[in-house]
């Protein structure tokens, strides 16, 4: 799905092109997805469950909460850019699913967000003046820093996405700074 997504973009594809690329019978596409949309779906996921995989482990070693927050923000960044294509696709192509697309993508970015709120929580542990980040801070800044990697995702600069590292660390220390 995810090549056949990124050839041809979401609208365009068909279960024989998915089935062409992964070399299975319809037989056994159907066996596991009931069509085109929960298959793109469940790519959309796996795709995000390895950021957010990539996300934690770069934050589950010691170290202070300014170093988990670039670990986490590198980490994040790093693992979108060495997949471009990839990237460029789910974050545009999950527009053109509808309100199923639209809900997988909340619940991606929900995730998100509860993943930046723990990791802002440990790093209150060694750093008490952080603030505390409420959920709905929490995803003001997911949403933002989605749309910072989606406009450079968009004028084809996917390959760069690392340079973002600190203009993303400066807008979630900015906002929890205005927190407190």
């Amino acid at each position: 799905m995810a090549v056949t997504v990124t050839e041809q973009g979401y609208p365009a594809t068909t279960i024989a092109d998915v089935v062409r690329h992964a070399r299975v019978s319809k037989r056994t596409f159907y066996e596991h997805f009931a069509d085109k949309q929960e298959c793109f779906l469940a790519t959309y996921v796996a795709a995000s469950d390895t950021v957010l995989a990539a996300v934690t482990a770069a934050t589950a070693g010691a170290g202070s909460w300014q170093h988990r927050l670039r670990a986490a923000t590198h980490a994040y960044l790093s693992t979108l850019q060495a997949q471009p294509a990839l990237t460029r696709t789910l974050l545009t192509e999950i527009l053109s699913v509808g309100p199923d697309g639209l809900r997988v993508r909340r619940e991606v970015l929900d995730r998100f967000a509860g993943t930046l709120r723990t990791l802002v929580q440990a790093g209150r542990a060694d750093a008490p003046e952080v603030p505390e980040l409420s959920a709905d801070r929490a995803l003001a800044l997911v949403g933002g820093i989605n749309e910072l990697v989606l406009r450079t995702v968009e004028e084809g600069r996917a390959g760069a996405l690392t340079e973002l590292t600190e203009p993303v660390i400066e807008i979630v220390r900015a906002l929890l700074a205005a927190g407190s």
